[in-house]
């Protein structure tokens, strides 16, 4: 039996392929090994391209696979491969496309048995129209799992390589959705996680009559077993009282928004060919604060896009201050080769930049860590994941707005939603007890 290890980097569309990787390698015959602990014979690396730090990251894990066991065999899968082609980290046996996932046992088979030696695995990303479907046959964490429903993005903001490494929209069809989500319910799944490259988008290539992101969430909600349904991006123009009318009407969505908002200048959103204001991103909040009581908004926000000015980040440190997030993801801008914001003039020093994202950052973390507080000496219901990493005897659970806590409990509460009466926030998670 070959022994095999998986690594994960990047997006939440890569957790979900990364686990159903390993579900197929099981049952190939497989047994997986967690990485870096023993040897293995195979190591899939499922890499990341969306910045820089992210090729990098990638190629230091393909290399720590060979140094782990230089006779494995290494298959990388993912972004960065897809966008490096044929200059590939020199340490990778196989590099398999992004839409070549599902073919990855068949892949290794042939390999092992010199049927290919072809190094490169790739369908052309640009003319693939199907969604490469895979299914995830239990939850590899026990209470909640991705469920990927959608594949590409056509936006092409002038930063972002993922349109040229992931291709075109492609939408799951629903019965698909329908028969995993099902399957993840009936084994013991409490909570589903929507993903998607660019999820709003969902449906948007199927044309005429074709269902919409709201479909799927409504026909998610009516099924049996499923507890909680989270959401992963989304645009903020899908944000209208239509679409907040009806996602509030179902019960089980976790009032839990990731709203992209990248800058807070519309200068700098048009040079990005963000295509929303700023002034519509802050009605789409307004929006979804009017149907959900407290619901928790985070964001992503790049420093130093080409051209930003001191006045034009004062403007995104104002819409900071005045939204108040949850949590954001700050990133400084990475110039990537071939999209249209690297040949822009006017590039940010770096120097500047680096002093930019230090005082974002810094805003940033003030303000969420008084708006997690903000439930602190009530009674939350909270999903138990997990036993607590640090202390015996505690468990951690997580409230529908994605707050973390940590209270005394056994074993037998994971996969159970309890109340908790939250004693203490720490800024950025609680400690409670359970209310009986």
């Amino acid at each position: 039996m070959k022994k095999c290890a998986l690594h994960n980097l990047g997006c939440k569309v890569n957790s979900y392929e990364t686990q159903v990787m390993q579900q197929m390698m099981e049952e190939a015959g497989y047994e997986i090994v967690e990485f870096g602990k023993e040897p293995a014979d195979v190591y899939i690396i499922n890499t990341c391209s969306v910045t820089n730090i992210a090729d990098r990251k990638s190629r230091q894990m393909i290399h720590k696979a060979k140094k782990l066991n230089p006779d494995a065999i290494v298959a990388a899968t993912g972004c960065y491969v897809e966008a490096a082609g044929d200059n590939v980290d020199e340490d990778v046996d196989i590099a398999i496309g992004n839409n070549e996932k599902s073919r990855l046992v068949e892949i290794l088979d042939s390999y092992f048995s010199d049927v290919c030696e072809e190094k490169h695995t790739h369908a052309d990303i640009n003319k693939v129209t199907d969604f490469d479907d895979m299914f995830m046959e239990a939850p590899m964490e026990h209470t909640r799992a991705y469920v990927k429903i959608q594949d590409g993005c056509n936006r092409f903001c002038t930063y972002c390589i993922i349109p040229y490494v992931r291709g075109r929209i492609r939408s799951r069809q629903r019965d698909d959705i329908f028969n995993e989500v099902s399957s993840l319910a009936r084994k013991g799944c409490a909570e589903v996680v929507l993903t998607g490259i660019h999820l709003s988008s969902y449906g948007l290539d199927m044309g005429g009559d074709a269902l919409e992101l709201i479909d799927i969430i409504e026909m998610i909600n009516g099924i049996e077993g499923i507890k909680r349904i989270r959401l992963g991006s989304l645009e903020p123009r899908i944000v209208t009282e239509e679409f907040a009318k009806r996602l509030a009407a179902c019960e089980k969505i976790c009032p839990h928004f990731h709203l992209s908002l990248q800058s807070g200048c519309d200068a700098t959103l048009i040079r990005m060919n963000r295509t929303y204001t700023t002034g519509e991103f802050a009605e789409g909040v307004k929006i979804l604060r009017r149907y959900f009581d407290n619901p928790a908004i985070t964001t992503d926000v790049i420093v130093g896009f080409p051209g930003e000015t001191e006045e034009d980040f004062e403007e995104t440190l104002e819409v900071v201050r005045k939204v108040r997030y949850d949590s954001a993801f700050t990133f400084i801008y990475s110039k990537r080769t071939g999209t249209p914001a690297a040949a822009m003039e006017n590039q940010v020093p770096e120097e500047v930049v680096k002093e930019r994202f230090d005082r974002l950052l810094a805003e940033v973390q003030a303000i969420s860590a008084q708006v997690c507080g903000r439930d602190v000496h009530t009674v939350q219901e909270v999903l138990v994941e997990e036993p607590d990493s640090h202390v015996e005897g505690l468990v951690t659970g997580r409230m529908s707005n994605n707050t973390i806590v940590h209270f005394p409990g056994g074993k037998e509460l994971i996969g159970k939603i309890v109340k908790v009466y939250l004693e203490e926030s720490k800024g950025f998670y609680y400690m409670g007890s359970l209310v009986d």
